[in-house]
């Protein structure tokens, strides 16, 4: 059930920050856009230290200085990874008119979908995967901890869900449409998360290398699309102060419950 529970919170959040299409009449400001994309960025940054890098080397704590060796190697192959599918996939970021990877005949509305669904694809494989190794009795890691990386990812989905339906709303696209697109974004974290988890109950052993690829995938969103888009024009100081939030409350989440 705890499982269960945890692959869904994070789709909640999402769909909780794409129902601010209904209670807002205006489009997002850019000074509260700035603050959310930073706060997103600082959440999953703690994320991936406090529950999937750190965890991944206290497993290979008997390797002595090699316990880095599987963390080092899975956080490679996660950016990696991020980057390959970056490049094959046509997709268009939010506030921006040009789209990336291969040329398509694809609308906006799908590209900005596959995008998305680059977003959220390392945000499921993260809790997934924490759960896989609570599961499993890992080092490290606890059903409690991975309750609150799920919580962690759900409130950064918040405004991510809002970022998302927002900006369809200003383009013209009705408050139901707006909503359900918003909400399907996060529909890829909890089926990347069961996959995950399936994988990692038959490959016990890898479950470090696993721990850091989703965490080199997550900081590749950040790096290459939060930080870049939050950093951009004016305003840029309040995706700070949202980054300092949000790492430090996904980081108290995670101690206190893990």
């Amino acid at each position: 059930m705890a499982l269960v529970i945890g692959l869904l919170i994070p789709l909640l959040g999402t769909m909780l920050g794409a129902a601010f299409v209904f209670l807002m009449k205006d489009g997002m400001s850019p000074r509260l856009q700035k603050s959310l994309l930073g706060f997103a960025s600082g959440v999953m940054v703690a994320a991936s230290v406090w529950s999937l890098l750190i965890p991944a080397m206290e497993m290979e704590a008997e390797s002595g200085a090699w316990s880095v060796f599987p963390a080092a190697v899975g956080f490679l192959l996660g950016i990696g990874f991020l980057l390959l599918i970056d490049e094959l996939t046509p997709h268009l970021h939010i506030g921006t008119d040009k789209p990336e990877g291969p040329r398509s005949h694809l609308s906006r509305t799908a590209m900005l979908a596959l995008a998305v669904t680059i977003h959220n694809l390392p945000e499921g494989m993260a809790v997934g995967v924490v759960f896989a190794g609570a599961e499993n009795g890992a080092a490290g890691l606890s059903v409690a901890g991975a309750l609150a990386v799920s919580i962690g990812i759900a409130i950064q989905n918040v405004p991510e869900g809002a970022i998302i339906s927002m900006p369809m709303r200003a383009a013209g696209n009705s408050k139901w449409r707006s909503f359900v697109i918003g909400s399907l974004s996060g529909v890829v974290e909890p089926v990347g998360g069961l996959a995950v988890v399936l994988l990692a109950s038959l490959m016990i052993p890898v479950l470090p290398y696993m721990l850091a690829f989703a965490a080199g995938a997550m900081f590749y969103v950040v790096v290459e699309e939060l930080i870049p888009e939050a950093s951009e024009g004016e305003h840029s100081n309040l995706s700070t102060i949202g980054f300092a939030i949000g790492f430090v409350l996904m980081m108290v989440l995670d101690v206190v419950m893990g």
